[in-house]
Parts: structure tokens; sequence; C-alpha cells
């Protein structure tokens, strides 16, 4: 009866020696596994019908760590070995939700501890030093954009004065040639109108240097270390920030919950620690080399500034001219219609 049950159970065209049934321990590489084949010591060929598992083998094998696997061309197939699964392919949405949430946490900690400190609650630190050099910066730059600004104001005025006694030369020489009886008297005036204009044009290359240098390092040397300076400020925040967390935490109970997050606590607050004392070594570092390149570039300036202006004023056209050559400024030539623009060499 065993017998004639299994025959009906089995598909048709599949003898009972065409099949064999093998099952091996937990970790064998086949567990548990039904194949169709021939029986050992059959000589019959492989049929192409398979043994279709019922729910209570499949969940047998669930159970066992087994996977079945039914490829295209129907036949099963075991995978051997433990079952691994793959990690988790990263998702970038969510890569970008934890980057935004990173981002808000920081910035709320951040904002908390600016108005701690505006409301006078709030601890910070101070290096006194580095903040009276920063302080001391931050004024002397207003101070030279306010000489920055009144000269070019003056190079405005010169280049219009310059303009005027220009053109003022020209209508002298015109009527010189056209008065016989004043032509002496207009072409005096002719000549020292030109000379003067020759002169304000040499005094105007200078000043437009001296405005040229001025500017560099105003809005681009001291700019640049001031950057430095605003990073290195909100270095100091989110040190104080998380510093405040830190303690807040330390003073609070100490147990299997709380351990954990004094411990990540202590990692940010190291990690932000670590980038405030670089920014403050190169906000130092940047301070002393704009120093030394302040006071060089603007001990040259101030000569050449003065030097100029007095040869102009006193008349002295070949002073005037060797101050220029000695800080290396070459002017078009001089008497076109157009004023002149300084070009470095």
């Amino acid at each position: 009866n065993i017998s004639k049950d299994l025959k009906r159970s089995l598909p048709v065209g599949l003898g009972l020696s065409e099949t064999k049934i093998t099952s091996h321990d937990f970790d064998s590489t086949k567990e548990g596994v039904v194949e169709a084949g021939p029986f050992p010591g059959s000589s019959a060929s492989p049929k192409s019908s398979i043994i279709s598992p019922s729910s209570a083998a499949a969940s047998r094998l669930a159970g066992q760590g087994c996977d079945l696997i039914i490829p295209t061309g129907g036949r099963a197939q075991q995978k051997s070995g433990p079952v691994v699964l793959a990690d988790e392919v990263k998702n970038p949405a969510m890569e970008k939700l934890e980057l935004v949430r990173k981002w808000s946490l920081n910035t709320y900690k951040c904002t908390r501890q600016i108005i701690s400190e505006k409301l006078g609650r709030g601890s910070r630190t101070v290096d006194l030093e580095l903040e009276a050099q920063i302080d001391i910066l931050r004024d002397n730059k207003k101070k030279y954009e306010n000489i920055l600004k009144l000269a070019q104001t003056l190079s405005t005025q010169l280049f219009q004065m310059v303009h005027t006694q220009r053109q003022l030369g020209d209508a002298f020489a015109d009527l010189s040639l056209k008065s016989l009886e004043l032509h002496e008297e207009f072409g005096y005036n002719a000549d020292t109108q030109k000379l003067l204009a020759k002169n304000g044009e040499t005094l105007l290359g200078a000043i437009n240097f001296f405005i040229a240098s001025v500017n560099t390092l105003v809005n681009k040397t001291i700019e640049d270390t001031l950057l430095t300076v605003k990073q290195y400020e909100s270095a100091r925040i989110e040190y104080d920030a998380y510093r405040t967390d830190l303690e807040e935490l330390n003073l609070g109970p100490r147990d299997a919950n709380t351990l954990p997050k004094i411990e990540q606590s202590q990692q940010l607050f190291q990690v932000h620690k670590e980038k405030y004392d670089k920014m403050r070594n190169d906000v130092s570092i940047k301070l002393k080399f704009l120093e030394e390149n302040k006071v060089k570039v603007l001990h040259n300036q101030l000569v050449l500034f003065h030097n100029a202006i007095a040869a102009y004023f006193a008349g002295n056209q070949k002073q005037l001219e060797q101050t220029l050559n000695q800080f290396h400024i070459k002017l078009k030539t001089p008497g076109a219609d157009a004023p002149s623009w300084l070009e470095e060499q």
C-alpha cells in the first residue's frame, strides 16, 4: 500500500528507482535536498520532471536556512553553504537626509550657544591676545578704507583739473597765434598751463599707483585674513556648543543609557576642539604675516605719496619724475589728450 501511494504521488514518467532522497547534517552543503535523478545502481536516465516541494517541506527547508532557487530552465537548485545577506544598497536620498539631520543638529547647537552668550547665560572661550589683534585689524581696515576713498576722490578731482588745464593751455596757444599784439602773453600762459597739466598727469599716475596698492592690501590681503577670522569664530562657537553639551551630560547621572551619550559627546567635543585649535593657529600665523606685509607695503606707498605731492606743489618737475622712476611707475606718452594711466613694470 505504501508503495502504491508513493507511486501515485510521483509525477507521470518518473519511477521510484529514479529518485533519491538525501539528508545531511546542518553544516552540510546540501541540507534536506530532494534531487531527481537515477538511483544508485540504476541505469535509468534522469527525467526532466522534478518533485514540487510541499508547503511543509518548504517550511522545513526555510527553517534550516536553505535557499531554494528555481532557474529559468525549471530545475530546482540548492545554494551551498550558509546564507549570507548582501549589504543593503545605500540610498542617496537617505544619505542626503542624514546630512541634513547632522547639519540641522549642528545649527541648532550653535544657535543655542550664540543666544546663550548674547543673553549672558552661556560661557565662551576667549583668547584675549588674539581677540585684541583681530579688533585692531578690523579697526585699521575701516581707516584704510577711508584713506582709499579720499585718495580716489583726490584722483578724480586732479583728473578734472589736469583736463581743464590742458584745454586752457590749448586755448591760450590758439589765441597766441591769432593775437599778434598779445602773442607773448598768451604764449607764456599756454606754456605754463601745459606744464602744469604735464606735472599733474605725473602726479595723477603716482596717486593712482598708491590707490591700486592700498586697494590690494585692503580688499584682498586683509579681506583674506578676515575670512580666516570668520572661520575661526565659527569653529569657536561650535567648540563651545559641544563643550557645553559635554559639561551638561557629565553633571547628570551615569547609567547604561547615558554612558553611550557621554562617550559620543566626548568624541564630538574632541573633533571640534582640534578644529578650533587649528583655526586659532591659522589666524595667528596670518595675522603675523599680514602685519609684516602691511608695514612694508604702506611704508613704500606713503613715501611715494609724500614725495610726489611735495615735488608737484614745489614745481620740481625733475624730482617728480625721479619719484615715479624710483617706484617703477611708467606713464603713457605725456601730452596726450586723454589722461594717462599708470602701468606697473
